[in-house]
């Protein structure tokens, strides 16, 4: 349960004012129906944080714990700093739009979320709990939890949010988990 709310959350608070929450506000305003995008932003989201989850949790298990503590907790603390950059919308006309609200959402979404900071978080998140189900699970709700509500109230949710305050939240929960992995080893 742990890994599950643990990745929920931080990957909800990651991915306010994120490229890829941009990129949903940018799809809701091209194209009229709205569960396509979502369900593009779905299944984009399962492919690319499965592969994440799984290669974190492969690779801790192949490095010794005491060095998978100290690599994994530094990892969490650079993300979370990261977290402070404000991402900008650098999306234009493309021509997958062409090819309707799913194929657009769903290559659009799975692209901007390589190397993006709520993917390198699913690793991180893998290679800490070594659970790939409860992190896949958990970081495909938390980027849902972000990005459906954009799709369907737009620009009117985004200036509710206040997304410098959720950075420096997503930031202090990173750095938190950070620390803990780090001190957790340490204490056994």
């Amino acid at each position: 349960m742990e890994a599950l709310f643990t990745s929920t959350s931080t990957v909800a608070l990651a991915e306010m004012g994120d490229k890829t929450q941009l990129l949903a506000l940018f799809l809701a305003t091209r194209f009229a129906s709205k569960t396509p995008i979502v369900l593009g932003i779905l299944i984009a989201t399962l492919l690319n944080h499965a592969v994440s989850a799984w290669f974190g949790s492969a690779i801790a298990a192949w490095i010794p714990t005491y060095f998978a503590s100290w690599i994994v907790g530094f990892s969490f603390i650079a993300v979370g700093f990261w977290l402070l950059i404000p991402d900008k919308d650098d999306s234009e006309e493309n021509q997958l739009l062409k090819y309707g609200a799913f194929c657009a959402t769903f290559i659009l979404f799975f692209l901007a979320e390589i190397g993006d900071k709520t993917q390198i978080a699913t690793v991180l998140l893998g290679a800490h709990y070594g659970s790939v189900w409860a992190v896949l699970i958990g970081s495909t709700l938390g980027m849902m939890m972000a990005n459906v509500p954009v799709v369907f109230a737009g620009r009117w949710l985004m200036d509710k949010v206040d997304a410098n305050y959720t950075r420096k939240l997503a930031c202090i929960l990173f750095i938190i988990i950070g620390i803990i992995t780090i001190v957790t080893p340490q204490l056994t």
